[in-house]
This record gives structure tokens, C-alpha cells and sequence, in this order.
């Protein structure tokens, strides 16, 4: 208790630390208090921080900065509206043919699960098999229960998408067409001793300005490659199944094994244990090799320095804080963690930094006094 009472009062007591405490907490505040009443304004955010690594070298080549806001917004939209009119109802449309499809699926997997006794009655029983079967049938009349009460309550929510859809590009708009207004207004605001803070800010600004932009490119990459691949061996349910392959880089490690089970499931299926189920098999996992050992490195060579490991209890600690946008943002977030450590002193800058305040200056031309300034001394 002494060593943490000790180390508290060596913290409290740097102003600096102190303030970058304290707009660490009123960011986490904002944020779990009022998220979603400021969902849009947050996404917003997020949007025009990823859109900036565009705009800004755009500028810094002497392009205005309103006219590459323009040109950019207009991609932006442009991406957008295919997103909602072209890709949305294909995605729903080969949701609603898998939801029609499962009966047979479930029944099809269930022929599969009653013969495992007859095979291999030394691992699996007829028991066993049962009580898999009844759980199965359970998870899936709660699925459908789940899917009836969401629906009942869809007006809500598609009059929610249409104010997002609204409000979010304005907002996106505005925020970089007048960023350094915006800016200059925090500033107004934020106190005058804040080097650690704007410190810890340049550290997470470089690496998490780099993780959004390579991951949003990743994600693209692998959902294309991924579809072309579907495409053209045949499987059913190909963008659905590459939408998940792409969203499922968000989740370093865990993503892939998750984003497997749907695709190995479908192809089997599709095929049973056929030549075509082996080659979608090898195909899927050689993307998933080049993602890891050639796309990842090429995006993030200069971005995200973190240790497997804490890549892992971030996503598990930020998941089950939060849920999907823990998930989605604990990379970013372990950044914060990691750069705000960094920037913390500690005893040994500490003990320096008051030796050096303590030291009296010397006089010139004195003992104290460096080499070239004697030497230089009349």
C-alpha cells in the first residue's frame, strides 16, 4: 500500500498529469452517459477523423481546402449511396433466402448427427446427440422469437437509419470544411498546461489514424477478393458471406475463426464432402494467409505496435464493456492506454527533471561553465 500511496502522490502532484486525467475522464464520461443520445455525432466523428487522411495531403499540395472537401464529401456520398441502394438490398435479399433455407439446413444436420452413433458409438451417443439436437432447437426458436419482436419494432428503427443517413453526412460535412475552426473553439476551452495530453494525443493521432485508414483499405480488399473467390466457385449466398469475411478483419485473430464457421457450414451444405467444398476450403484459407502475412504488413507497417496479447485482452475486456463498438474499438482504445503509460513519468524522469530544475546555472566562464563556452570566454 505504501508503494501505491507513494506512486499516487508522485502523480497527483504533476499538474500535467492531472489534467490529462481529467480529460481522460470527461471524454470516457461524454461518451458512456450520453453515447447514444451523440451516436450520430460520434459516427460523424469517426467518419470525418478517416476522411481527413484524404483531405489533408490534398491541401498540403495546395488544393483549397473547401474544394477538396467537396471532392472528397462527393466520394464519400457516392460510396455511401451505393452502400444503401445497391448493396443493402442484395444483402437483404440473400439474408432472407438463407432464413429460408435453414429448415432444410437444420434438418440436413441433424440426418448427419443421428448416423455419428452408428459410426463411432465408442465417442458419441445416442444421448448426447439428442441433447444437441433439442439445444439446437431451442437457439433457433429463440432466434426466431428474437427476429418477430425485432421486427415488430422495425419503423423505429428504419426512422432512426433515415435521421443517421441525414444527419450524419451534414455533420461530416461541416466538421471538415471548418476543422480548424472547430478546433480553435476546444482550444479556447482546454487549460494552458496540457504538453502530456497533447503529447499522448500525437502518439494515438499517428497510430490510430493509421489503423482506421489501413483497416477500412483491408476490409475492402478482403471482401472483394473474397466475393470474386466465392463467385466464381459457385457458392451460394456470396456477398453475404464476403460482407462477414470483411467485417471479420475488425476482430484481429478471434474475426477469422468466427467468419469461418458461416462459410464452412454453407459450402458443406451446398456440396456435403465433395472436390468443390475442398477447393472453397483451400481458396478461403489462402486469403486468410495472404490477409495475414502480406496485406496487414503492407498497411500497417508504420501503425499499431502492440503486442498479440494485449491485442487480445483489449478486444475481450472492450467487447464485454461495451459489445460491438467495444469490439470495433478496442484497438483503438489499447493505443490510448499504451501511449498514456508511455507518457506518464516515472521515477527516474522525475528524479531528473528535479535535478535539473535544482542545479544552480553556472557562471560564465566559471568552473560550472561547458568546455566551448570557456574556450570562448575573453
Amino acid at each position: 500500500m505504501d508503494v501505491l500511496r507513494r506512486w499516487l502522490e508522485r502523480q497527483l502532484s504533476n499538474p500535467q498529469v492531472v489534467m490529462l486525467a481529467l480529460l481522460l475522464v470527461v471524454g470516457f464520461s461524454v461518451v458512456l452517459l450520453m453515447g447514444d443520445m451523440l451516436a450520430p455525432v460520434l459516427a460523424a466523428v469517426v467518419i470525418a477523423y478517416l476522411l481527413e487522411g484524404v483531405v489533408g495531403p490534398l491541401e498540403r499540395r495546395g488544393v483549397p481546402r473547401l474544394l477538396a472537401t467537396a471532392v472528397v464529401f462527393l466520394a464519400f456520398m457516392a460510396f455511401l449511396l451505393f452502400l444503401v441502394f445497391g448493396l443493402a438490398p442484395l444483402i437483404s435479399r440473400q439474408v432472407t433466402q438463407l432464413v429460408q433455407q435453414l429448415p432444410g439446413m437444420i434438418a440436413s444436420g441433424q440426418a448427419v448427427l443421428e448416423r455419428l452413433p452408428e459410426r463411432y458409438p465408442q465417442f458419441v451417443t445416442q444421448e448426447q446427440v439428442q441433447a444437441l439436437i433439442e439445444a439446437v432447437r431451442a437457439e433457433v426458436a429463440g432466434l426466431g422469437q428474437e427476429v418477430l419482436s425485432r421486427s415488430v419494432t422495425s419503423v423505429i428503427g428504419i426512422a432512426t437509419f433515415v435521421v443517421y443517413v441525414v444527419l450524419v453526412p451534414i455533420l461530416v460535412f461541416f466538421m471538415l470544411k471548418d476543422k480548424a475552426r472547430i478546433l480553435a473553439w476546444f482550444d479556447r476551452y482546454l487549460p494552458r498546461e496540457r504538453d502530456l495530453a497533447v503529447r499522448v494525443w500525437r502518439e494515438v493521432d499517428q497510430q490510430i489514424g493509421n489503423y482506421i485508414r489501413g483497416k477500412f483499405w483491408e476490409i475492402l480488399i478482403v471482401w472483394g477478393v473474397t466475393f470474386v473467390t466465392f463467385k466464381l466457385l459457385g457458392l451460394q449466398f456470396a456477398m453475404l458471406l464476403s460482407l462477414i469475411v470483411g467485417v471479420s478483419v475488425i476482430i484481429p485473430f478471434i474475426g477469422a475463426v468466427a467468419a469461418t464457421v458461416p462459410v464452412a457450414l454453407v459450402a458443406y451444405f451446398q456440396w456435403g464432402w465433395s472436390s468443390e467444398f475442398a477447393w472453397l476450403m483451400v481458396a478461403y484459407t489462402v486469403i486468410q494467409m495472404l490477409d495475414g502475412n502480406v496485406l496487414v504488413p503492407l498497411l500497417f507497417s508504420e501503425a499499431v505496435d502492440l503486442h498479440p496479447v494485449a491485442i487480445i485482452v483489449a478486444v475481450l475486456f472492450f467487447g464485454g464493456l461495451w459489445g460491438f463498438w467495444g469490439v470495433f474499438f478496442a484497438i483503438p482504445l489499447a493505443v490510448l492506454v499504451k501511449a498514456v503509460l508511455n507518457a506518464l513519468p516515472g521515477p527516474g524522469e522525475e528524479e531528473q527533471q528535479e535535478g535539473e530544475e535544482a542545479a544552480p546555472p553556472a557562471a560564465e566562464g566559471g568552473e560550472g561553465a561547458p568546455a566551448e563556452e570557456v574556450s570562448r570566454a575573453p
